[in-house]
């Protein structure tokens, strides 16, 4: 039996075994060493997530209390507009001007909005029409304010206090139109009443009666009727 040949290969075993425990120490210590870098790195995310939460909430209750600021500046600023249009208005009634001053420079964007037409049609409009009745020339007519667009016009009528009766009487003047305007005989009509303050009441009897009813807003003169409201054609 050659035992220095046994020697030899068991201190070779005992070196690898040697060997591979060294290699299981170190990987073990390196495993340590990342398992406590993971936890530091999971707790900084952590960290950064926290942080990251606080400056969103942070940054959503600023943003929060600007939209505020800005809700409420735009709220004054839309009271005192609609201040400035009523002092306007009662100023443009005093002088006789309801018509010229508030009703007519409103008129062709009222018919644009009422029936959806662009911004970019052509409107014309007048005021203070007297016309002869093609039909009868002894009979004659002041007409308001009226304003043509797209195939559509617009019969204003301005009333300081309106009532019930006159949606009756612009209705007639209506049906009477086309006896004074010929040339219009083609359009479509729609009927407007033009006040300074108009009452629940009267917006409600004039929406039934698919008349449009105006009265002093934010843009000078506004549409009363509730939104999604149709003139009716005539």
């Amino acid at each position: 039996m050659n035992i220095p040949l046994m020697d030899k290969r068991v201190r070779s075993l005992e070196e690898m075994m040697a060997d591979l425990i060294a290699t299981s120490e170190n990987t073990s210590r390196i495993a340590a060493q990342t398992s406590i870098e993971m936890a530091a790195f999971k707790e900084e995310m952590q960290e950064d997530r926290r942080h990251s939460k606080d400056e969103m909430a942070a940054f959503k209750e600023e943003m929060r209390e600007f939209r505020d600021k800005m809700d409420q500046d735009s709220h004054e600023r839309k009271l005192e507009q609609l201040r400035f249009n009523r002092e306007l208005g009662d100023i443009a009634h005093k002088q006789g001007r309801m018509t010229e001053d508030l009703v007519a420079p409103s008129i062709c964007r009222i018919l644009r909005e009422a029936m959806n037409l662009p911004e970019s049609c052509g409107c014309n409009r007048a005021e203070r029409i007297g016309r002869f009745n093609s039909k009868n020339r002894q009979q004659s007519k002041e007409f308001d304010v009226i304003a043509e667009c797209e195939g559509y016009v617009l019969v204003t009528q301005t009333k300081s206090t309106p009532n019930a009766k006159d949606i009756s009487e612009l209705k007639e003047t209506i049906r009477e139109f086309r006896d004074y305007f010929p040339e219009y005989t083609d359009k479509k009509l729609l009927g407007c009443l033009a006040t300074l303050y108009a009452h629940e009441s009267l917006i409600k009897r004039a929406s039934r009666e698919g008349i449009l009813i105006l009265a002093v807003g934010d843009e000078l003169m506004d549409v009363m009727n509730e939104p999604g409201f149709k003139p009716t054609e005539f």
